[in-house]
């Protein structure tokens, strides 16, 4: 089984109408309240890959009601945590600018810590818990190392996608994968990223440091993957990328849904890779068929 975690996820109130003008009444066009959240969005693509996943997180109030209700539509396992605060509203319009306006997400007190914590106990060896996303400003800025012993102890794997320190102070644990951009990667040694060398050495580091797998995302540059043994690199999918939102997302839960169900990294860069344009080039997340289309056109060089 593979478990998604999102701490904080959001129902995202998307707003369409032509142009914003400021100080002034607008009317929308269009608008719709969408369950957002990126252990939500690795869920999604894990069902269209028909693997066995269940999301967990933390859920409150009428907005909770509401997002349950639309995974449980989509036929998202899940199992969250119940809280008493409300699960925050995102506001995204579209307009002749995009604009974002996120919240920070609940309160959660140590009780609801307590519960969330007690889900471990339902790993078992060969489990992985995909960890992504923000963390409320609730929660210890080191709450998901505090849930990776107990991750470990049970014989299950961990991927994370989270960046700065919190990504390094994970890799003492041997995550099964990171999954970095080239930005993140910069940002994490404090250098510039000037060529493949210098993306592969950083890269290095992060693996040397404990990551079993380093899988860095070059956008509509393709990606690397930095195994055990050897360095590979997938093209790009051909196509007009119109969402950027999921793709990391879409990205990583093909990587770690097709390792599970293969043990093969070489396919699941493929996957994870196919997946990944997939979003990118759709208005939402990904489904099987689209996913499927882009399929034959990865094609993965070992470079070292």
């Amino acid at each position: 089984m593979i478990y998604t975690v999102t701490v904080n996820p959001a129902l995202d109130y998307v707003i369409q109408l032509k142009k914003v003008k400021a100080g002034k009444v607008n009317r929308s066009n269009d608008c719709q309240f969408l369950a957002g959240g990126k252990g939500i969005n690795v869920s999604q693509i894990l069902n269209q890959l028909d693997v066995d996943n269940t999301a967990w997180g933390f859920v409150g109030g009428f907005t909770g009601k509401e997002l349950v209700r639309q995974l449980n539509v989509k036929q998202i396992v899940n199992d969250f945590v119940t809280i008493s605060d409300d699960t925050r509203v995102n506001v995204k319009v579209h307009a002749q600018k995009e604009t974002e306006i996120n919240a920070a997400g609940p309160e959660i007190d140590q009780q609801e810590i307590t519960a969330f914590k007690a889900r471990l106990d339902d790993l078992n060896k060969g489990d992985i818990v995909v960890l992504s996303g923000s963390l409320t400003p609730s929660l210890p800025s080191d709450f998901y190392e505090q849930l990776l012993p107990t991750i470990k102890e049970a014989g299950a794997e961990f991927a994370i996608d989270t960046t700065g320190q919190a990504l390094l102070d994970s890799l003492k644990y041997h995550p099964l994968v990171i999954k970095p951009n080239q930005h993140e990667l910069a940002e994490l040694f404090d250098v510039d990223l000037v060529n493949k060398e210098d993306i592969l050495k950083a890269a290095k580091k992060l693996q040397e440091m404990g990551a079993q797998n380093v899988l860095i995302s070059l956008a509509d540059q393709g990606a690397y993957l930095l195994t055990h043994d050897h360095v590979y690199y997938a093209n790009p999918a051909r196509g007009i990328t119109v969402n950027s939102v999921g793709a990391g997302d879409s990205m990583i839960a093909g990587f770690v849904g097709t390792y599970y169900q293969t043990q093969d990294p070489v396919k699941a860069l493929q996957v994870g890779a196919a997946c990944g344009g997939a979003t990118a080039f759709s208005e939402g997340i990904a489904v099987k068929s689209q996913i499927d289309t882009l399929l034959p056109q990865i094609k993965v060089q070992k470079i070292q």
